[in-house]
């Protein structure tokens, strides 16, 4: 009977060390969402997603102690899936609006941006944004840069998933322009020739990454890893590494 009781006993705490470990390795891992067709902030190289965020959000994970796991997925998922506890915090080139405001809460601005029009070199009809009423122009679906053209009188709005897509068919002049953000926008058209960015800035606008309006405790360690990364030289040394091309 003792030897029964015995190995019940050894078998409970076998149960409940497992149990614990696995609870540890939940609690340890921190969950990104990100669309990786936004070089140089994400995109894919040799079948791993890279670029400024993610090396951050790699930076920050271990500063706060956590395993980072990357889900890549639509841009206009990443807030539905924020909220539905699919991943924990967004770092996508989102500009912290107020509208995106009302669903989550952004952490402090870790890059300043803004809305720039790519056009083909041989556009001469196409010099600002008045420019681009009535015509065929392409914006990533979701993105600041889809609000702003939908402010323009009459335009032919096309959206795409991936800038990338975008930008091919504007080559291949199936539409007139592109709406995109600054440092992408330089990215696009220093790796595809024959496009040119106008020297109008739609916006002015502040990047930060997304946590739900539920976990204030993540939000507080995201900003004051932030904080470590600025102040030791990390941040400048991955900003110097993506945005030396400036």
């Amino acid at each position: 009977m003792k030897k029964i009781l015995s190995l019940l006993v050894i078998g409970v705490l076998l149960l409940v060390g497992i149990m614990g470990c696995n609870g540890s390795e939940k609690s340890t891992k921190i969950v990104l969402g990100t669309n990786a067709e936004f070089p140089p902030f994400e995109f894919r190289e040799k079948g791993e997603i890279t670029g400024f965020d993610m090396e951050l959000a790699t930076a920050i994970s271990k500063k706060i102690g956590r395993e980072l796991e990357i889900k890549d997925m639509a841009f206009d998922g990443l807030i539905p899936a924020l909220q539905s506890n699919k991943i924990d915090f967004i770092a996508a080139g989102m500009t912290a609006t107020d509208e995106r405001r009302k669903n989550v809460n952004f952490t402090k601005s870790y890059y300043q941006s803004s809305q720039v029009i790519i056009v083909n070199d041989d556009n001469t009809e196409i010099k600002g944004v008045e420019n681009l009423e009535g015509k065929k122009v392409g914006v990533q679906l979701g993105t600041t840069g889809d609000t702003e053209a939908q402010k323009i009188k009459d335009v032919k709005l096309k959206k795409y998933n991936a800038a990338f897509a975008g930008v091919m068919e504007l080559k291949n002049k199936k539409i007139d322009a592109i709406i995109l953000d600054s440092e992408p926008a330089a990215n696009f058209v220093r790796e595809n020739k024959g496009l040119k960015i106008l020297s109008e800035n739609l916006t002015k606008e502040e990047y930060a990454m997304a946590v739900s309006k539920k976990n204030e405790k993540l939000l507080k360690e995201i900003d004051g890893a932030l904080k470590e990364l600025r102040e030791n030289g990390e941040y400048d040394r991955l900003f110097k590494k993506y945005f030396s091309k400036k």
